[in-house]
């Protein structure tokens, strides 16, 4: 069935927007700590001090500052283990709501451990945010891509991604010394991301369930109808959509296990191989990398670094904003290729440039150009899709799990990246970026050959190509599935 056209409804667009105010506390948190790294690293000397009347190794508090960044991380990759469970007992809205207390406790935190003297507490803040971005960056693309039309699936799902990129720019605005990243502030400035949870607390409680849980989950079609006429305003569309979501569970095996997805049951080998290899390029190809420590990188060879962190947020925000409007005109796949070998391209030369920097130092701007440009690859189509491509290659029973997978997959790349990317860059200096390189290239190649183009099809149609290409037969049935 040829999926409609859709117009762009209030409910759909409140429901979206109330959605991703996750993602932007996130993107908060991702770049509040680069800039008053100093500041923080003091208050775990002084810390330190207090409690053992002597200084803390220099080596002892790099690992601490490295720890205390990378641990947000792991607490999401331990956090994306709950996304199948919660998605499909509690429902994608619901779900988005429950763990949203999760950021409230880690923002409380985070800003009381100046105030308690302690940065365990600090630390532990960091763990519980941590377990809502692997849970809420999962949820927020499978209730979007849900509620969503086909037409405007992907363009709406890649507003999750610049929801997470204007938080990152947030994030380093206030993380400034001439705003809140200051000695007697900075704690209060950890703390702003309770304002964005409180918010969705008011509005997403009255934005609709998605309806295609309601169906094929939860077997309530008439819930299921009214949803999606709150969120199409037109009978004629809710009624080719609700048929075309009973053609999906008809097709669709109830009660898939994790095991069976990930061991490429039902129609899911190729999909889950895509998802490890588009997810993995992404995480591995540099971008993180710069995120997390361009401060840095940047104040060897400038003065006003911390302005040029600014550019690099500024930069993250107008290409995720160029990749919303390209998503339904270029489609994934061209987004995705183009990205990749743009990355790959981008280190190349960084390499090049950082390794006759010292003889030619005019070349810094240059890098910093290098820098922009690698960003801007990178939210083109790697950083916004990878994100939310498992929520259209799997069927319904499927997404949850491979969402959970996506999640595991982003943030464990990012945490491994975090820890490693210091020492890495001391062992292989301006080489580090030829790994890099090379990662961008095998994604750019596996994509090349195997993804196939989703822009305008729908769930089903995507599922039914993998279950052909796997000799998978389709269930012919009179009525259709639901599930647990």
């Amino acid at each position: 069935m040829a999926p409609q056209e859709s117009r762009l409804t209030a409910t759909l667009l409140t429901s979206i927007l109330a959605a991703v105010l996750g993602s932007l506390q996130i993107g908060y948190h991702t770049g509040n700590v680069n800039a008053p790294a100093k500041i923080i690293e003091e208050f775990f000397n002084h810390t330190w001090r207090v409690r053992h009347n002597q200084t803390m190794p220099d080596h002892s508090l790099t690992l601490l500052l490295s720890l205390s960044v990378s641990i947000k991380d792991f607490g999401a990759l331990l956090g994306s283990l709950g996304v199948k469970y919660l998605a499909d007992s509690q429902g994608r809205r619901n779900s988005i709501l429950i763990v949203n207390c999760l950021s409230v406790v880690g923002a409380c935190l985070m800003s009381a451990s100046k105030a308690s003297q302690s940065f365990e507490v600090l630390i532990l803040g960091r763990v519980v945010f941590g377990l809502f971005c692997g849970l809420v960056m999962s949820l927020n693309p499978l209730y979007i891509q849900e509620v969503s039309p086909t037409n405007l699936r992907g363009a709406f799902a890649t507003l999750n991604q610049v929801s997470f990129a204007t938080g990152i720019l947030l994030g380093m605005v206030a993380g400034l010394e001439t705003v809140l990243g200051t000695e007697h502030h900075w704690s209060m400035m950890l703390s702003l991301s309770v304002i964005p949870a409180l918010i969705q607390y008011l509005v997403l409680p009255f934005c609709p369930e998605s309806p295609r849980y309601l169906l094929i989950n939860r077997g309530e079609e008439s819930k299921a109808e009214a949803a999606l006429m709150r969120l199409r305003g037109s009978s004629e569309k809710v009624f080719a959509e609700l048929e075309e979501m009973k053609e999906e569970a008809a097709h669709t095996q109830s009660g898939v296990t994790i095991h069976e997805v990930l061991q490429g049951a039902a129609g899911t080998k190729k999909p889950i191989i895509l998802v490890l290899v588009i997810n993995l390029g992404s995480k591995l190809s540099g971008f993180n990398a710069i995120i997390n420590y361009s401060t840095r990188m940047f104040q060897a060879k400038f003065d006003q670094a911390k302005y040029l962190t600014l550019g690099v947020g500024a930069v993250n925000v107008t290409f995720t904003l160029v990749a919303f409007f390209l998503m339904e005109r270029a489609g994934r796949r061209r987004l995705l290729l183009t990205g990749f070998i743009s990355i790959a391209v981008c280190n190349l030369l960084m390499t090049i440039v950082d390794s006759v920097l010292h003889l030619v130092p005019e070349l810094r701007s240059l890098q910093v150009l290098l820098v922009f440009c690698l960003i801007s690859a990178y939210e083109l189509g790697p950083g916004p899709i990878s994100w939310f491509i498992a929520a259209e290659l799997f069927d319904q029973p499927g997404r949850p799990i491979a969402m959970a997978f996506t999640s595991m997959l982003n943030w464990g790349g990012k945490f491994v990246l975090a820890l490693l990317f210091p020492p890495l860059l001391k062992v292989c200096g301006a080489y580090v970026y030829l790994l890099f390189m090379a990662v961008a290239l095998v994604a750019f190649a596996f994509t090349w050959m195997r993804l196939p183009e989703t822009k305008g099809r729908t769930f089903d149609d995507i599922a039914e190509e993998f279950r052909g290409a796997e000799g998978i037969p389709l269930h012919n049935k009179t009525g259709f599935n639901t599930f647990p």
